[in-house]
Order: C-alpha cells, then structure tokens, then sequence
C-alpha cells in the first residue's frame, strides 16, 4: 500500500482509545486519513477501578492517540461517546463532519465485551471471572457489538448516498468460531450478527463503491495476554500467533485502501 493511500479520507474508528482501535487509528493517520477516535474508557462505575493490564488499558483516555497522530503531522480529533445509546452513530458522524469532513472509512472495532456463560463455572481456564447470561449480560453485549455497527454502517450509507459519493470502506472486527464463543457467549453471538450485518452492506452498498469486510485477528496482546495463553497458542492447532496491535492494524489500513476495492463480502481470519 502507497503511504498516501488514504489521503484526502475520513475515518470513524471506534474503541480507538486503546488496542487494536488505537494502532488502526494511527495507521490510517500515518497514510493521510483524517481519523475521528472515539470511544468510553473503562471507569469505576463499570466494575471497579482497573485492576488487570487489560483493564488499564480499557481504562486509556482518546487524547494519547490523538496527541500522537497529531504529534507525527496527522489530523485527528476526539469523541468519548457511548455506543450503547442509539443516538450516538448520527453524533459521531456529525461530529466527524463539522471538524474533518464526510466519513467514508468506518471501523467498528469496539466491544462492551463481557464474559458470560450457561454454565455454573465461576472462572474461565485462564481464571477471568464468568458471569451467568442475564439480560443485562445480553444487553450490554449486543448494544455495543450488533447494534452500534449496525447502527453506524446505515448512518454511512445514508449519508453516502445523499451526497453521491462513489468510494467507501467498512471493516468489522469478530471473534470465535463455528460453535460460537463457549465461555464469551453473548460476545460470540453480538459479533456473529456483527459480522451478518458487514455482510450484508458488501451486498447491498457494492453498486456505490462501497467494500465491507470483516476481520478475525489471531490472539492479540491488548493487555490480557498472559503466559498462560501464550503457552495455550502455542500448543494449539488453530492459533499460531500471538499478534501486537499493529500486526492486525496493517490488514485493517490495506482494507481501506484504493487496492483493495475488488476485496469485499469476506470474513479475513488471521493466523
């Protein structure tokens, strides 16, 4: 991919405080798009004050990654806003369109990840806490993982449409497997209706220049990786990494890149 692939962009990345979202964010900024960041970092009222690696990372403000894009000559802005509400898609691109211009590069990358389980085991077999399915278990999931993207993906079609424009990307992030997710169950179904949604728009939106795809990153270090699923992946048949954020970032930018157009309608799995 050219370094100026992008220039001239605008993107939505949401969860882009930190992870997968925040290397996305920088990279596409590095190639000249125009990034709005957003997302809600984890605070006291969503379980606690962070305790893991993982948590304190979840706990990372927007203005680190924006301070760096902005750092290395890129433009950027922030929007800390909550996907879980149904108004914040039309916020979001509002908010990108006053200060950056028209979105056509959306990346959904965030989750309201929570671990639930029909079983009545208390931990998973890398001691995280579980949690029974309830409804709010289901709530908080398919909010954040179905319904915002979905949500996110019609305001960009709209949006795109009113203004007949002929150059589109959106990229989905999943995870699990064809027997769903055991141990992240309501996780595993949200990014399944996730993933059918992104499949969809490729149908529907491909005759205005628009590429949806869906990418399924190998174990990733975003902070909660220990040695334990270290040795997990590397005794496993199907995993054969363990990625750094900007492994995965890379897949992301070529997919919203100008090579990239004949690549849509695919769940692109990782190793």
């Amino acid at each position: 991919m050219h370094e100026t692939a992008a220039t001239g962009h605008v993107a939505i990345v949401t969860g882009a405080n930190q992870g997968i979202g925040a290397a996305v964010a920088r990279a596409l900024a590095a190639r000249g798009a125009a990034v709005l960041c957003t997302g809600l970092p984890l605070r006291a009222a969503d379980g606690g004050a962070p305790q893991s690696t993982y948590d304190k990372q979840r706990a990372t403000g927007l203005d680190e990654v924006v301070d760096t894009i902005r750092a290395a000559g890129g433009r950027a802005v922030p929007m800390e806003a909550d996907l879980a509400e149904p108004a914040t898609a039309a916020a979001l691109f509002d908010h990108a369109e006053e200060h950056l211009g028209p979105v056509d590069i959306l990346v959904n990358n965030a989750s309201g990840w929570v671990q639930d389980t029909f079983t009545p085991d208390p931990v998973d077999r890398f001691d995280r806490v579980l949690r029974p399915v309830t409804s709010a278990t289901w709530a908080q999931q398919f909010a954040v993982d179905a319904r915002a993207p979905a949500l996110l993906i019609a305001e960009l079609a709209r949006r795109h449409l009113e203004r007949g424009a002929d150059w589109g990307r959106i990229i989905g992030l999943t995870s699990g497997g064809d027997l769903g997710f055991p141990g992240e169950v309501s996780y595993g179904a949200a990014k399944a209706a996730q993933t059918d949604y992104t499949l969809s728009a490729a149908v529907e939106l491909a005759p205005f220049g628009i590429t949806a795809n869906v990418v399924h990153p190998p174990v990733t270090d975003t902070g909660w990786v220990t040695d334990e699923v270290r040795r997990f992946v590397e005794a496993s048949t199907t995993h054969f990494h363990v990625a750094e954020p900007d492994d995965v970032a890379r897949t992301l930018v070529h997919l919203a890149s100008d090579e990239a157009a004949l690549i849509t309608g695919n769940v692109i799995v990782l190793r």
